[in-house]
């Protein structure tokens, strides 16, 4: 059986998957977590024509940089990518992690250019969602109009927990509050409760929570000597997650 072709861009890292091995927003077993409830059949139908394509981007390459043209949106269907910005003397400054069912892209909405660098973790695939459709789609249906209001204030309150995590904590509340909310995340698409594996690295979480890598290593090694926490390399298992709860939040297990 001959394999479809692959429609290969420009910095050969970045592929358009063919229509033939699309999937639909109505058959996207992801649709609950990035598009709006509430839509009828032949609304989805409409939805679908959003997604312009759907783009393949390997590991460790750029879906956008700083300073591109922004013209989509993109939801994430599979795998990881990191958001960051570089920092005045030069070093990278991760800003998120996004991952399956998660939306990004938003931060060319103001200038109509990036203001970052998205780099896949994984090989992973988006849904391209040309911005003006999204916006004439808007008009038509004010439920996704709300959702992607949604989204922007979701991004919003995220901003603001990353800079309490930078000004108030202390390292270990800071990597607490990091891994429980991964792992929110990760269960809500049907992941484990308690066990994750690590997409991005110790360098790159502490990057994005203001610790050096020295002090990131450190916490995860007292995580696990104190038995809150077991760590095989990239594998975490949460053992006890009320402790990890109580090391962010001292009330909620008072």
């Amino acid at each position: 059986m001959l394999k479809p072709d692959v429609i290969h861009l420009h910095n050969m890292n970045t592929t358009v998957i063919p229509d033939a091995l699309k999937v639909a927003c109505s058959n996207c077993n992801l649709r609950e977590l990035c598009m709006p409830v509430g839509f009828n059949q032949d609304d989805m139908n409409k939805l679908d024509e959003v997604v312009a394509t759907r783009r393949r981007v390997k590991q460790g390459s750029l879906l956008f940089s700083n300073g591109d043209p922004f013209s989509s949106l993109y939801a994430i269907r599979t795998g990881f990518f990191k958001t960051s910005v570089s920092a005045e003397d030069g070093r990278e400054q991760v800003t998120g992690f996004q991952m399956a069912g998660e939306i990004i892209g938003l931060d060319g909405i103001v200038s109509e250019h990036h203001s970052c660098n998205a780099v896949a973790l994984e090989d992973s695939d988006v849904c391209v969602m040309p911005f003006a459709k999204v916006e004439d789609l808007s008009r038509e249906f004010p439920v996704l109009q709300r959702h992607v209001h949604k989204i922007m204030s979701r991004e919003i309150v995220r901003e603001n927990s990353v800079m309490m995590l930078l000004g108030n904590m202390r390292a270990e509340e800071r990597l607490a509050a990091f891994l429980l909310n991964l792992v929110q995340r990760l269960h809500a698409r049907g992941f484990s409760q308690s066990e994750l594996v690590l997409r991005m690295t110790r360098e790159e979480i502490g990057s994005y929570l203001g610790m050096k890598l020295e002090t990131v290593s450190r916490t995860f090694s007292k995580f696990s000597e104190e038995g809150i926490i077991e760590v095989k390399q990239r594998y975490v298992r949460i053992i006890t997650p009320d402790a990890l709860k109580k090391i962010f939040n001292p009330q909620t297990c008072s």
